[in-house]
């Protein structure tokens, strides 16, 4: 039994940690995907195509993925508030440096090296968590971070919008805004290193009775009246995580069902949504908000549901197949109001996936190979990250349309759905 009562810690764990991470991962979402903002100007100023475009905002996802398990790897050892801020200081340079490209070279090489900064961010985080949440608690806690995602669209567009309205000083709105939004990522870097501590043991906030309560809870104590029987699977090192064939079929379950998705949209919708309504560059931002603040409130339903039901595959599988039919519907009309609330449809169904998709996944492997296994489910999904975005924009550049390139990801989400539920659920 735990020194003290579990919940109550965990509850105080929540609101000293997710607040604070939910900011950084905002400010990462929008650096990630502030390039689909910028192509409204940069492309037609720069003579980019639909292809080089839709393979220079993918190729960050190459580079991520190669130095994904590294990264996280160092961050189990060296600690999160070290390796955290590391992170985020480079990423917000290569960022804001996005304001000198020319060139597709230049375009591909400060994109690549943007995602080579930023490797490691997400899965730290979300190995982070197995070090302060039990199984039975990671689905809304991690739904309500990555909630950070959808936030990031619903303010970061219209303020994206709106930054490309600015001139001065020789510089386009379009290099502004990498400017002003990758700053704050720098600012937050240096924060990091004094406010976030590695774990329980290094908190603060926490009395030493508190630190022992995580710390049992996390061993098999109980919360609540819950007992947590902990994490079964007895792959607990590097190579029994990497060589594991759940963490395999899960990972590429995350490739079909989530990256391909979330950036196949995320850096084309600001696109989609000026072609059906022919709207200027901050009435596009405000329109593109509307699907993200959408799933916002579903992605938090979902994952309190899935976690008071205990059930994780058929949340995933069901929230897939729902937006599968959002991007098919998208394509079967035409105008603003059609557009936003196929799209929001869409989103809303992504957004389900998230936390029970995160709590299944983070639950199969502890200990050592912990950190491994959450890099490298999302090292393998995140090659959907360069395949969503590189498949719309060289459909598009064939067909004149993003019908096809939809159809493509709505098939993927189906598919990826039907792995999930093959997946053995052990929370």
């Amino acid at each position: 039994m735990p020194t003290v009562d579990a919940a109550p810690v965990l509850a105080k764990a929540r609101r000293r940690l997710i607040p604070f991470l939910f900011l950084l991962y905002i400010v990462a979402y929008l650096d990630r995907i502030n390039v689909g903002f910028a192509a409204l100007q940069m492309n037609q100023a720069l003579g980019f195509s639909a292809s080089t475009y839709g393979f220079g905002a993918g190729i960050f996802f190459l580079s991520y993925v190669l130095f994904e398990i590294p990264s996280n790897v160092i961050l189990a050892r060296v600690g999160a508030r070290l390796w955290i801020a590391r992170i985020m200081i480079t990423w917000g340079l290569v960022s804001s440096g996005m304001m000198f490209v020319r060139s597709v070279p230049g375009f591909y090489t400060l994109r690549f090296l943007l995602g080579l900064a930023e490797a490691g961010f997400f899965p730290g985080i979300i190995f982070y968590f197995t070090r302060w949440f039990p199984p039975r608690e990671r689905a809304r806690t991690i739904a309500t971070f990555m909630t950070a995602t959808l936030t990031a669209g619903v303010i970061g567009a219209p303020i994206s919008g709106a930054l490309l309205s600015i001139q001065g000083f020789g510089l386009a709105g379009w290099q502004w805004l990498f400017v002003l939004e990758g700053l704050p990522a720098v600012v937050l870097g240096v924060v990091v290193l004094f406010v976030l501590p590695d774990g329980p043991e290094t908190a603060r906030w926490l009395s030493d009775d508190e630190r022992a309560g995580v710390r049992d809870v996390l061993h098999g104590g109980r919360v609540s009246g819950h007992v947590e029987s902990g994490d079964p699977s007895p792959a607990h090192t590097i190579g029994g995580a990497l060589s594991s064939g759940r963490v395999w079929l899960i990972s590429v379950s995350h490739f079909l069902l989530i990256p391909v998705a979330l950036y196949g949209i995320g850096f084309w919708m600001p696109q989609i949504l000026k072609t059906a309504s022919g709207a200027g560059d901050f009435a596009v931002g405000l329109l593109t908000a509307i699907p993200y603040a959408c799933g916002v409130v579903a992605m938090v339903i979902a994952g309190r549901h899935s976690d008071r039901t205990g059930e994780r595959r058929w949340h995933v599988a069901c929230a897939a197949a729902v937006c599968a039919l959002g991007l098919v519907l998208s394509t079967l009309g035409a105008g603003p109001v059609w557009s936003v609330v196929t799209l929001s449809l869409a989103m809303v169904g992504l957004a389900g996936v998230f936390g029970p998709f995160w709590a299944l996944a983070s639950v199969s492997i502890r200990g050592a190979g912990a950190a491994a296994a959450i890099a490298l489910i999302n090292s393998v999904g995140n090659t959907g990250g360069f395949v969503g975005p590189y498949l719309l924009g060289a459909i598009n550049d064939a067909t004149h349309s993003f019908a096809m390139g939809l159809y493509a990801i709505a098939a993927m989400l189906v598919l990826g759905g039907a792995l999930i539920l093959g997946v053995r659920d052990q929370s």
